[in-house]
């Protein structure tokens, strides 16, 4: 949902995307660095914005970072319904990119979940996974956050593990009401995919398929995403390692460690993607 004319957006972080049309979509990216190719898969939020943590993955990559449909200026078509159809989204995407070669996969939270499952479909295709505090499993003895459940206010609160108020930058763009209803907007792709169910018991079995070396990143002080379903993941994808990353800085590691220590997650991504299977 695009709420005001890209020519006057001055909000902190904000760069002009590129736009590439996928089976009529037209789908709103960014894309710097040189090297390798990196495609990085956002998660519910944050988006509108070239992060920290891309500036420093393009020191070493060529990052292209996309907005899902519905996420960010990318519209929300009416075929989108399923992880599937992004999945097939994606296969389109980087087609029309033409990213040939080896392509380094991130994905954070429910982009952890979409990587997965495109890692899983296209076993190939990819030189490594990172999957970040990913959704899409079951958690059976933890206690699931409800996200759906949230105001705005709490929403912030809960994933940024009490300290949202420090990364401001990150959460406001236009302000007032204009971001509520951006908020809003991309609440109903999200709910569109995860309200039910919110997870994929497929994925269990499915997890086998992947080929990529994987690393499976999870904040210690995540407030969304219980411990337990990163180490699943680990625990599914052959081959996966876990690495648990601590608070610093005197802060907590929340959900949304990727603004609060860029840099730290960035050589985790790197490491990763140099030796593959370490």
């Amino acid at each position: 949902m695009t709420t005001t004319s890209e020519a006057v957006r001055t909000w902190a972080n904000w760069t002009e995307p590129e736009w590439v049309d996928v089976d009529g979509v037209r789908v709103g990216y960014r894309r710097k660095g040189s090297g390798p190719v990196l495609l990085y898969l956002h998660g519910a939020g944050l988006t509108r914005q070239w992060l920290p943590l891309y500036e420093e993955l393009a020191r070493s990559f060529d990052v292209v970072v996309p907005e899902h449909p519905g996420f960010g200026d990318t519209a929300l078509p009416s075929h989108i319904r399923t992880f599937d159809d992004l999945v097939l989204h994606y296969d389109a995407l980087v087609r029309d990119l033409g990213l040939d070669g080896e392509i380094h996969l991130v994905g954070h939270s429910m982009g952890g979940w979409l990587a997965a499952d495109l890692a899983v479909t296209y076993p190939t295709r990819f030189a490594t996974l990172t999957l970040m505090a990913p959704m899409g499993l079951r958690a059976p003895h933890s206690t699931p956050a409800d996200p759906f459940r949230w105001s705005p206010e709490q929403a912030d609160h809960h994933v940024f593990s009490g300290v949202a108020e420090k990364y401001l930058d990150f959460l406001v763009q236009e302000g007032g009401v204009e971001d509520y209803i951006h908020e809003y907007g991309e609440s109903i792709p999200f709910a569109r995919l995860t309200w039910n169910p919110r997870y994929d018991v497929r994925l269990e079995h499915r997890l086998a398929r992947v080929q990529a070396p994987t690393r499976v990143i999870h904040f210690a002080d995540d407030n969304f995403i219980p411990r337990e379903l990163s180490a699943r993941y680990a625990e599914l994808v052959p081959g996966a390692g876990l690495v648990v990353l601590d608070g610093a800085g005197g802060e907590p590691a929340s959900h949304v460690s990727i603004v609060q220590q860029p840099a730290a997650i960035a050589a985790l991504i790197a490491e990763h993607a140099a030796s593959p299977g370490r």
